[in-house]
């Protein structure tokens, strides 16, 4: 079993989060330019034994795309090219901006960290990993 890798794809910046290998616990592990991260997903699957990725689905509360999506495609055709052996699935990012200010807030972050966009896009991103893992474990309870 490898591990999972979340991204929250923003228009400049691009939150990562990862499992560990038993996939039980999802960590933000950094942000970057959104042009770096097929080079940095190239770098990390040579060092980590990924099993797949999973993409923030930004959509409207009607369930349609939304504007975002117009950066995020051309990074999953660009990913789809660098690695073609790796499976990506999407997964519904709304509201995970608000969730991870908020995380901020409970976790009593000062409010100058707050401020960190970084920040926000890592958590952002493990909230959807979490949110990922949380609806795949109901699943497989069901089946």
């Amino acid at each position: 079993m490898g591990r999972i890798v979340a991204l929250d794809v923003g228009r400049k910046r691009t939150g990562i989060a990862v499992t560990d290998p038993l996939q039980l616990i999802a960590t933000p592990i950094d942000t970057l330019p959104t042009a770096k991260v097929p080079e940095f997903l190239c770098q990390y699957v040579k060092q980590e034994d990924v099993e797949f990725l999973v993409v923030g689905l930004p959509t409207t509360m009607r369930y349609q795309p939304s504007e975002a999506e117009r950066f995020i495609v051309p990074l999953l055709n660009r990913l789809a090219k660098v690695l073609p052996t790796l499976r990506i699935e999407r997964y519904d990012e709304r509201f995970t901006s608000k969730l991870a200010f908020q995380t901020m807030l409970d976790g009593g972050v000062p409010k100058i960290k707050r401020q960190d966009k970084a920040l926000v896009d890592r958590i952002s991103a493990q909230i959807i990993l979490e949110s990922y893992l949380e609806a795949r474990q109901a699943q497989q309870a069901r089946e």
